[in-house]
């Protein structure tokens, strides 16, 4: 990839044209990373938040590509203005938002693509740990789309001699990696937080790629997806680093703090915890077994102690390991 190369988009007629604005939604830091990735790259960025100085009218105004890195909690309400402003069809919207809408289960993409019907969504998501980003750290990430030229536009932005950036068509696979490895990774905080030993983790992540799958597919994504930076990539990353704030989430449980305190001491989202209560809605609504998440919705909720979610893990009915689509066996789907 020539990470010189300056990058361009595609008009209605067919011409390439330089991308010039570049308009970041959200300043936390995420958002703040990929900006300044972006500002590499040569492109005007102008970042927004709530609260922030510029308006978002003017943080928009012919912005060429449009990238939002908000909370999920935001992103509805957020596409919902954004659409009675009014964007042209040729402005790229990118998402690097990991959730689920509690309202209606959709990812973020899917929110935007249908505020924003005639205009390309890509989606940004990958092992990529923000505060490793900001030192300079190498990494990569993958952007997706339907849209082949824009994910294409938009893998020349990011691609940076420290970031480089993958392409694929599977943008709902991509994004739910992201998504729902979060989960996982309260989980894993967990297994660690009780100091059960690399042995307990490596089997937990073993088998939560699968439920992770499990899900994805269901819903319609690509299984390989899964395998690559979005999916098993990801998953490794927020679930073995201190960086993590649902790893960190998961620890805290595990050493007797409550949700609360975590939270506040945390001082920022964690997502895993919002996307467990409404995967567990999901996962009822389309039947689909959910052992490790159900467990983590059940710690959340207080309704079991951390002890008592690994021991529920362990005492599941013996089985063969690629038992995937007998799953649903050893799980009861309470309604939603």
């Amino acid at each position: 990839m020539d990470t010189t190369a300056t990058p361009t988009l595609t008009s209605s007629s067919g011409e390439q044209l330089p991308v010039k604005t570049f308009a970041v939604l959200g300043t936390g830091a995420w958002g703040t990373a990929l900006a300044q990735l972006a500002t590499e790259s040569g492109i005007t960025v102008r970042s927004w938040s709530r609260r922030g100085d510029i308006s978002l009218e003017s943080a928009v105004a012919d912005a060429d590509v449009l990238l939002c890195a908000i909370s999920m909690k935001g992103v509805a309400e957020l596409a919902s203005r954004l659409k009675d402003m009014g964007l042209p069809s040729r402005t790229i919207l990118i998402t690097a938002t990991k959730g689920l809408d509690p309202k209606t289960t959709k990812t973020p993409s899917q929110l935007w693509q249908e505020a924003f019907p005639d205009n390309p969504v890509v989606v940004l998501s990958g092992p990529n740990l923000s505060k490793e980003i900001d030192r300079g750290l190498p990494a990569a990430t993958v952007v997706a789309s339907h849209d082949a030229a824009a994910a294409a536009t938009v893998q020349q932005i990011f691609a940076v001699d420290r970031f480089r950036v993958y392409t694929n068509a599977d943008p709902l696979g991509t994004e739910l990696g992201g998504t729902l490895k979060n989960v996982m990774a309260i989980a894993v905080g967990v297994c660690d937080g009780l100091q059960l030993g690399t042995n307990a983790r490596s089997a937990l992540i073993t088998r939560a790629l699968p439920e992770v799958i499990r899900v994805g597919t269901q819903l319609g994504a690509q299984p390989e997806t899964f395998y690559g930076l979005s999916g098993l990539g990801d998953m490794l990353a927020t679930c073995t680093s201190v960086l993590s704030r649902n790893y960190r989430v998961g620890y805290g449980l595990a050493e007797g703090k409550s949700l609360e305190q975590i939270l506040q001491e945390l001082g920022s989202t964690a997502e895993g915890v919002n996307t467990a209560h409404v995967l567990v809605k999901l996962a009822n609504r389309e039947e689909i077994p959910i052992p490790i998440s159900r467990q983590v919705h059940r710690l959340l909720n207080g309704a079991i102690t951390p002890l008592n979610a690994v021991s529920a893990l362990m005492e599941r009915d013996l089985k063969p390991e690629m038992c995937d689509i007998d799953e649903a066996q050893g799980e009861t789907m309470p309604a939603a």
